[in-house]
């Protein structure tokens, strides 16, 4: 069986060298999960990060439950990742390093459908370092095309 994606955060790999990914659960209330049946959420400026030894996921939005009542959630509030206290130590020696965030890649339902989020361990990139990856898909693109054309 498959994992379900959500959502994914395109933008991550081209903002971002990805170093390491891990998986998370994450704590979310009943309205929140409906929502994200419905594909109604958006990755695309949130991030991660550690607070007393836990890790919260700030700027998801997720979008109000169409046919909720007045107890909805609110949809940018942070949302608590649920990670082993090993994994939370290593990602918070490697965060205090310059330069290294933690990025959501992609929300999914797993086997069990419960949600999971794809938590990368990243470098910010360059301007110059943007340009030179989009050079080398333009290049890849090239050979594709002209190894396609050839046969």
């Amino acid at each position: 069986m498959k994992n379900k994606t959500i959502a994914t955060n395109r933008r991550a790999r081209h903002d971002y060298f990805i170093e390491d990914t891990l998986e998370a659960g994450i704590v979310l209330t009943g309205t929140e999960v409906k929502s994200l049946r419905l594909g109604k959420v958006g990755l695309n400026d949130s991030y991660a990060q550690l607070k007393a030894m836990e890790v919260f996921l700030y700027n998801c939005h997720i979008s109000p439950y169409d046919f909720g009542n007045r107890f909805n959630h609110d949809p940018l509030r942070p949302r608590k990742l649920l990670l082993h206290k090993e994994q939370i130590r290593r990602l918070a020696s490697k965060t205090k390093e310059k330069g290294y965030t933690l990025v959501p890649l992609s929300l999914y339902f797993d086997q069990k459908n419960r949600v999971k989020v794809e938590l990368a361990l990243a470098k910010g990139k360059k301007l110059y370092d943007k340009r030179q990856t989009l050079a080398k898909k333009d290049a890849e693109r090239e050979v594709a095309r002209a190894l396609k054309a050839r046969d």
